[in-house]
């Protein structure tokens, strides 16, 4: 993660100018009619990682989304309702699809794939062109999805970065070196756990893309995985791949083989 420009003055209670919900590198001649894919991170992630896999989809314009809270949006307040995130993004991706040619694919890690599944069902529902697949990782499906207890988001600092790395790894030290950046990034880490940790799944019709599951085999969420086949109407596959909660980072060729498949075949 890298420290955004002028930290001095964003972090003493001024407002950071307002930054992208969507991030890319400018795309391919190859990618201008082909896929476009909308990569929603996990709770505490950044877009840059997601972003860098356009080096390896060819004929695939990767867009990542980056909430307020993280990123060069680091000193924006982050947002703590589920509703918020998926509203903004609905007007985010909509402006995009609504003028895109070619097909659109949506593909979210942990909290991000719940945060796609709602913000493509909220698409259909209003009718606003929404991803012809959804691909959902290392995610139980709703509602099951929102782990029991709820109270990550209450822990206190310590407690809270103490947890964030026995179940995802610990923070890069550049970050937990500096006091201001690691109050930020906690801060965003909080945020992300309020929006799960307080999300109620509002049981409505299927989506009409199809679903593609994928899950690390050291990872529980892949146990139950499979129960995303309740939530489409169109076609479902769930594969697995090995490695634990972060698996992709592992597999990394082999992860991305598979999703340029899934979003560019004719079916999962």
């Amino acid at each position: 993660m890298t420290r955004p420009a002028g930290p001095g003055a964003a972090g003493a209670g001024r407002a950071s100018p307002g930054g992208a919900w969507l991030v890319g590198q400018p795309p391919r001649a190859e990618a201008v009619a082909g896929v476009s894919l909308y990569c929603f991170p996990h709770a505490g992630g950044t877009p840059g990682e997601f972003v860098r896999w356009s080096q390896d989809l060819p004929g695939v314009r990767v867009r990542a989304v980056q909430p307020p809270g993280r990123a060069s949006r680091l000193f924006e307040p982050p947002l703590r309702r589920m509703a918020d995130l998926v509203d903004a993004l609905v007007a985010a991706i909509g402006t995009e699809t609504a003028v895109r040619e070619g097909r659109v694919a949506f593909a979210g890690h942990s909290l991000g794939a719940l945060v796609a599944f709602e913000v493509a069902r909220t698409m259909e529902a209003r009718g606003v062109p929404g991803p012809d697949r959804l691909v959902v990782s290392a995610c139980p499906a709703p509602p099951e999805a929102v782990p029991p207890g709820g109270v990550l988001h209450l822990l206190p600092d310590l407690e809270l970065l103490r947890e964030i790395g026995r179940r995802w790894g610990p923070l890069p030290e550049e970050i937990r070196a500096d006091p201001e950046l690691l109050a930020y990034t906690l801060r965003g880490f909080r945020a992300d756990l309020e929006a799960l940790e307080t999300y109620r799944y509002v049981p409505g019709p299927p989506v009409r893309c199809g679903i593609v599951a994928i899950g690390g085999t050291g990872d529980p969420a892949a146990a139950r995985m499979d129960r995303w086949s309740a939530h489409t109407a169109g076609p479902f596959a769930l594969h697995t791949l090995p490695g634990g909660h972060f698996y992709f980072r592992d597999r990394r060729l082999e992860t991305l083989r598979l999703l340029h498949t899934a979003i560019t075949g004719p079916g999962p």
